[in-house]
């Protein structure tokens, strides 16, 4: 499978990279105790850490932010996911535990202040482009809204769009039956190429000893 990012992107974030990782013959499953009590914790310190903070201060957040303004989208009223994780654990709305897959990417946003989204490869159909979404673009979202992803970044397939570091949709999303999938990762596009890698490997070899199987993964620039 094929992962493109379009030159409008390109000509309007200078250092714009993603990370790709297509996992194979994976096992989702409810999150083991070792991972929903560390995501628990973790989210317990982020709160004390953002007591007297704004979210849009960590440096994670805010570079998407500006990413978010670039493109188009107006991030106080469409927010990048990793903000809205943020914001929510901010108001003690600590995130529910769902399966393996979704905690962990949740973790990892967490951690490294970016947006990821981890999709089920065999709903994919041919190549990924990751766009600026046009008046058409549009679908059925995990949140239960049809959203509009006009000025928005867009992932879309053969059949159409179906993710976004704003919200994913339901045609794609992890269940527990997924057993191939492929990760999104936002990187910063500040962040260096050699620390990108470094950093996509890593998340890459925490999802496999988790769920089994195989990854290989690039990073698109």
């Amino acid at each position: 499978m094929e992962f493109f990012i379009s030159e409008e992107i390109r000509q309007r974030i200078p250092g714009f990279k993603v990370g790709f990782i297509q996992y194979d013959e994976i096992k989702v499953s409810e999150s083991p105790q070792m991972l929903k009590g560390r995501l628990r914790f973790f989210q317990e310190s982020i709160f004390f850490d953002l007591e007297n903070k704004k979210t849009n201060e960590l440096a994670g957040i805010h570079e998407w932010r500006e990413v978010f303004k670039k493109i188009g989208t107006d991030p106080n009223r469409h927010r990048p996911s990793n903000d809205a994780l943020f914001r929510r654990i901010q108001k003690q709305q600590y995130l529910q535990s769902i399966h393996s897959a979704v905690d962990l990417n949740n973790f990892f946003s967490l951690k490294y202040q970016i947006p990821l989204g981890i999709y089920d490869r065999d709903q994919i159909k041919g190549s990924i482009i990751l766009k600026i979404g046009k008046k058409d673009d549009t679908y059925d979202a995990i949140n239960g809204r049809h959203v509009h992803m006009e000025n928005k970044l867009v992932s879309c397939d053969a059949i159409g769009p179906f993710g976004s570091p704003y919200v994913d949709s339901k045609r794609t999303a992890v269940q527990l039956s997924t057993t191939n999938a492929v990760h999104i990762i936002y990187l910063r596009p500040s962040m260096k190429t050699q620390e990108a890698e470094l950093l996509v490997e890593r998340i890459a070899n925490m999802f496999v000893q988790i769920h089994g199987g195989e990854a290989r993964h690039h990073i698109i620039v």
